[in-house]
């Protein structure tokens, strides 16, 4: 009885095999004639991950940082869409420059990339709000657009995570020097971005966009015209003193004839006299010139010798001597320079509340 028993179990265990074997061979039988398409029911549990921050150095300059940004995020498009940009590497490699191929047919005004470079400051108490305020307007302009934001890296977790909600083409560059001057911070955050578009070679139109400043939509689709160097006139705005003063160029037909730093008057109109222009100024506004990205690794093609002096680590010091250089080689924007499509704000660091007097604690 017992080897008969055994044997039952035997013959059992066999017809489980075949019944399993069976069933598998059926099911790869029929998945073998089934349309590609099928595949991708499988890749939608992958695009629906959460993005992943991925920290790698930005180029192996010491003024640029690293950079912050996301890895198979769907809300901000991959920096891989951009030609001649280098995509992020899954280790923390430095990823080697892009070769120097030939120049490519030249893109029409309207495909030409925005980049977007936005300082921020360590004190700044309205940072974020100005920064989430400023991507709302990007978020308005037609692609292709890339921001650029640089920050200390102390401060770059909580900027890093609203930058992923926004939905606008992102990088995020960080820092780590200390500094005592806002100014020279501020010219070393430009430095670090500009190095940056230099070692990726991201062709493109950039523009200093401080995060106060508030935008005419109409602007980003004028400085897209722009050739080597273009320039418009700034309002900027004081709460403190109450007053707009204008300052930038004044131009005839596109041509700089003179520069100006006037107060509007009362019925918000700018009259001026032939005394009021001044030929060249010691410096121009920050927020009221763009350029094209080439100039940094090809000025020969602009009329520039390749071997100038403390420009290797100091870009934005010879983007200002560039455009001060040559007023012939500016575009004004618009055409007579007469429409204010830039207001920077300028914030006082302590605000004072109408409804708060300070005689309300003593009570």
């Amino acid at each position: 009885m017992g080897s008969l028993d055994r044997s039952k179990k035997r013959i059992q265990l066999w017809k489980k095999a075949l019944v399993h074997f069976a069933l598998c061979f059926v099911i790869g039988f029929f998945t073998g004639f089934a349309p590609p398409s099928a595949a991708s029911l499988f890749s939608i549990g992958a695009a629906e991950r959460p993005p992943v921050v991925v920290v790698v150095p930005a180029a192996p300059l010491a003024a640029a940082g690293q950079v912050v940004e996301p890895a198979g995020s769907t809300g901000n498009r991959s920096l891989s869409e951009i030609s001649r940009s280098v995509p992020v590497p899954a280790d923390n490699d430095v990823d080697p420059p892009p070769p120097r191929e030939a120049a490519a047919v030249a893109p029409s005004p309207r495909e030409r990339l925005l980049i977007l470079v936005t300082t921020t400051r360590r004190d700044d108490r309205f940072r974020g709000a100005f920064l989430r305020r400023l991507a709302h307007t990007l978020r308005l302009v037609p692609p292709p657009l890339l921001w650029i934001v640089v920050q200390a890296s102390e401060d770059a977790g909580a900027t890093a995570a609203m930058l992923r909600n926004t939905g606008v083409m992102y990088r995020h560059l960080t820092f780590k020097e200390n500094f005592t001057d806002p100014e020279a911070e501020a010219d070393h955050q430009r430095n670090v971005a500009l190095s940056h578009v230099e070692y990726h070679r991201l062709t493109g139109i950039i523009h200093f966009a401080t995060a106060s400043n508030v935008y005419d939509l109409q602007f980003f689709e004028e400085i897209r015209h722009i050739e080597v160097f273009g320039i418009w006139p700034v309002a900027m705005v004081s709460t403190n003193r109450k007053r707009v003063v204008v300052d930038g160029p004044v131009c005839n037909s596109s041509k700089v004839q003179g520069w100006i730093l006037e107060e509007l008057n009362n019925d918000n109109k700018l009259l001026l006299g032939s005394t009021d222009k001044n030929h060249k100024p010691p410096k121009i506004n920050i927020s009221g010139f763009a350029f094209n990205s080439s100039i940094l690794w090809d000025p020969e093609r602009w009329g520039r010798p390749t071997s100038l002096p403390d420009t290797s680590q100091d870009s934005i010091k010879f983007v200002h001597e560039v455009i001060l250089e040559d007023e012939t080689k500016l575009k004004g924007i618009p055409a007579d320079c007469s429409r204010i499509m830039v207001w920077h704000l300028n914030m006082p660091s302590v605000l004072t509340l109408p409804f708060h007097s300070p005689n309300q604690g003593r009570r």
